[in-house]
């Protein structure tokens, strides 16, 4: 019979955590484990899941969101908790559920079961949390607490946890990717936008929320179009829910800039592969430390040179001056400054993204993500 591993998640739309989740899991199914993942909505990762032919349970998981940080939200969190740990609990005893994988630290009922039931837990710390401190340093002990091993997706995001978390429980994995569809992706996105073709497109993708940056993307926007003529920006993404006001403050800030006609806004899109594909140049705008943002990963395996802030994970992919530049995360003018040799050199655009390219498929391949993480499954099942 099939070891099942019990997996938990906190959302159901497809950015870089769930993409990597589908990997993770289907990496599972391939290496022999039975997994159950366990979300709190249908949604396209639920869909993309099933497809895979992988069970999907919906349970309400009781996420962490810094939105209940008030009292009438912990009651609400406090409710679904208590719902939740009953229907989890009912499912490892049906199931004979021997490991929970929980896939970010904003779902805490898994871990809590595990505890419970005195079975395996392992953590997947996707996140950086350096404010509120009670916050940070009260996470942190109960990943201590509940978990035999924190995978961390960056070697930031073991620093970030040292001393609260120790070092012999945390182990580094790197995200992969599978880089072939943005490798093969030819894509006219000018053409789409109705703009010129010798035109400069620079881009970001990412939720909309206050850390990812889409202000400071305008910012740096404002500042390239004060020098440059022919530039055009696309900002692809969608609003955490409760965050949906960005969208308005977005709308306001590109006015202010003087962008309205060099902004598109393109909202939600799936087809991530052709879009990287009709960048000139991408951007990691993140004026908070990204642990390991897959877009870059997407980017530079679609050949494109990436100007990233310099803090987070990206320090650890981005090579600067020779697959992108890593750039400062509150100095929009000096920051802009990184964009002018790749807006006037195209052999600077190509060579660094064919160095980007060659590092992705090196370094962070889907095939040693699936290897890595099958091993630390059969180490904690006791698989030989």
């Amino acid at each position: 019979m099939k070891n099942t591993v019990l997996v938990l998640h906190s959302s159901s739309d497809l950015y870089g955590a769930s993409r990597s989740l589908i990997r993770s899991v289907v990496g599972l199914k391939e290496k022999g484990y039975s997994p159950i993942v366990a979300l709190s909505s249908e949604g396209p990762l639920s869909d993309a899941i099933r497809k895979e032919g992988i069970e999907v349970k919906i349970i309400r998981l009781g996420i962490i969101r810094r939105k209940y940080f008030n009292f009438s939200g912990l009651i609400n969190r406090a409710k679904y908790l208590y719902r939740a740990s009953s229907a989890l609990l009912a499912l490892v005893n049906e199931r004979n559920i021997k490991l929970i994988y929980t896939n970010t630290t904003a779902v805490w009922i898994g871990a809590w079961v595990a505890k419970k039931k005195n079975i395996k837990h392992i953590w997947h710390v996707r996140e950086i949390i350096e404010t509120p401190i009670w916050f940070k340093n009260f996470i942190e002990r109960y990943i201590t607490y509940t978990g035999d091993l924190a995978l961390c997706v960056s070697q930031a995001v073991i620093e970030n946890m040292k001393p609260n978390v120790p070092s012999y429980m945390m182990k580094l994995v790197y995200n992969g990717i599978n880089y072939l569809p943005f490798k093969e992706a030819t894509y006219d996105l000018k053409d789409e936008l109705g703009i010129p073709q010798d035109t400069i497109l620079i881009g970001m993708i990412a939720r909309v929320h206050f850390w990812k940056g889409q202000s400071y993307f305008l910012d740096v926007a404002k500042a390239l179009a004060h020098r440059h003529d022919h530039l055009h920006f696309v900002m692809v993404g969608d609003a955490f829910e409760g965050y949906e006001y960005l969208y308005d403050e977005i709308k306001d800030k590109v006015k202010a800039n003087g962008l309205t006609d060099k902004v598109s806004n393109l909202g939600y899109r799936t087809d991530i592969p052709n879009i990287m594909s009709g960048l000139d140049i991408f951007m990691l705008p993140s004026i908070l430390p990204d642990p390991l943002p897959t877009t870059v990963l997407e980017a530079m395996a679609a050949g494109k040179p990436v100007v990233a802030t310099a803090h987070g994970g990206a320090t650890e992919m981005v090579l600067d001056g020779e697959t992108g530049y890593l750039v400062p995360w509150d100095e929009a003018e000096n920051a802009s400054l990184a964009f002018d040799t790749l807006i006037t050199d195209p052999s600077r655009r190509l060579a660094m993204g064919q160095a980007g390219q060659e590092r992705v498929i090196e370094h962070f391949s889907i095939d040693a993500y699936v290897e890595n993480m099958g091993k630390v499954f059969r180490e904690f099942i006791g698989e030989k």
